[in-house]
């Protein structure tokens, strides 16, 4: 059920200390890393399991602006412009393309929203437009959808999940970071209430910085600590597809299923069915933060009682000894099973839409855990109350794409330097302090 995914060496033994000290290797992560290197620190990227392992290899791979937060638009623009040089930087390909986004509807309502979003963000001078019907008819060739307009994001781009984590963290490495694969955190050494250290299954590191970049783990490794992050996980699947015609040269969101190329020549599917929120401990504690996200997405979200009350990130783990072995080394990757049964429905409506495509299959399947915020904002933001902590993490199912910069800022804040976009619409106070939580904005 695990997606593909490039591996990359570790380093032998862990460093008695470092600068820096990351916590997670997915692409925030990974970036982060890259960053503090490339900024002259040493730094030791540390993750329980493998570079990607989890969201940042389940995650379709979009590279996009359009329909972002408007909090969001300053990181991902320069997210965009970081991708267009890394491949160079990393003296590797990353599979970043930019070929563009179609959205597509015969809903008015949704047409209205993406004229909304497109007003909203003038502004920021995105290279986005609205399409009328005649247009959308000919960006989807073959698709008689009945489309009354849509909105283009020309300038969106697509990296593969597979390979570019996995190579950022080589390109870390080569500018002298250290990478410790299989090495869980158990904690952070904490003294006179300043970050002193980490503690690994592997020994200790000393450090006074550490940069929390977990992913669907991070609240749960916070509140250890006495940090109240709300955070919530949401289980999605999507799927590959066997090869097949090429029927749109970038992604394709249509009211029915979501398709984007894949250079093997299938796409990956996002069917239009509900992602599914499990009751949990961690989703009891934060029920009311998320109460008003949940109920404006509600027609998106499928809300059920299952195994992730006992285990997992968002289960109950009270307060854990940094002296033995911890659910970091019992579940080293977040692998949960797929829904399978989004497939045939998903399938039928592709090739209903392009006749072309009969015969096309699934070729292979997984599920994440999409680590969540109430606002569907990440958290990227020193900790008042832990000097040296800094937190990286809920980046809502948008994170892989946002990556790069969100990383540098990450970076940025963890070693005192100007940041590279405005950090305030990302602190944590926003979350905890009592204040109104906005309403997510965007898709």
């Amino acid at each position: 059920m695990t997606p593909p995914l490039e591996q990359v060496p570790s380093d032998a033994a862990l460093p008695e200390a470092a600068d820096v000290v990351v916590v997670g290797a997915g692409i925030i992560g990974v970036s982060a890393a890259l960053a503090l290197a490339k900024k002259g620190h040493s730094v030791a990227l540390l993750e329980k399991g493998v570079v990607a392992g989890e969201q940042s290899s389940r995650n379709w791979g979009w590279c996009r602006l359009l329909n972002r937060d408007e909090r969001e638009i300053p990181l991902m623009q320069a997210s965009l412009s970081m991708w267009d040089g890394l491949a160079e930087e990393a003296g590797a390909d990353l599979g970043f393309t930019r070929h563009g986004l179609v959205y597509v509807t015969r809903d008015p309502a949704e047409l209205a929203g993406w004229e909304a979003w497109v007003e909203m963000a003038r502004p920021f001078q995105p290279p986005v437009r609205m399409i009328g019907a005649e247009e959308a008819r000919r960006l989807t060739p073959g698709n008689d959808g009945a489309w009354i307009g849509g909105v283009v994001s020309p300038r969106d781009g697509w990296a593969n999940p597979a390979i570019a984590a996995p190579r950022l963290a080589a390109a870390a490495r080569a500018r002298g970071a250290t990478l410790h694969q299989n090495c869980a955190v158990r904690g952070i050494d904490l003294k006179a209430g300043r970050v002193a250290g980490v503690f690994t299954e592997k020994g200790h590191i000393r450090t006074s910085r550490v940069i929390v970049a977990a992913g669907a783990w991070a609240s749960m490794f916070l509140r250890r600590h006495g940090v109240d992050m709300p955070q919530s996980s949401v289980h999605s699947t999507v799927f590959a597809t066997t090869p097949a015609k090429r029927v749109s040269p970038g992604a394709l969101v249509t009211p029915d299923f979501i398709l984007t190329p894949l250079p093997d020549g299938g796409y990956i599917v996002a069917a239009k069915t509900r992602a599914r929120l499990e009751l949990t401990p961690q989703g009891i504690r934060y029920a009311r933060k998320f109460w008003p996200t949940l109920i404006k997405r509600r027609k998106l979200i499928e809300m059920r009682l299952g195994r992730s009350f006992l285990e997992g990130p968002d289960a109950w783990h009270g307060s854990w000894s940094f002296e033995k072995p911890t659910v970091f080394e019992r579940i080293r990757v977040l692998d949960p099973k797929p829904n399978e049964k989004i497939v045939a429905p998903a399938l039928r409506e592709i090739t209903a839409a392009y006749p072309e495509l009969a015969g096309i299959g699934m070729a292979r399947i997984w599920a994440g855990w999409i680590d969540s915020t109430p606002d569907a904002v990440p958290v990227i933001s020193p900790v008042p109350e832990v000097p040296g902590l800094v937190v990286a993490a809920g980046f809502s199912g948008h994170g892989f794409g946002i990556g790069p910069a969100s990383g540098r800022l990450a970076a940025d804040l963890a070693v005192n330097d100007t940041p590279i976009v405005d950090p305030e619409p990302f602190e944590l106070a926003r979350l905890v302090d009592g204040r109104p939580i906005r309403e997510p904005g965007g898709i």
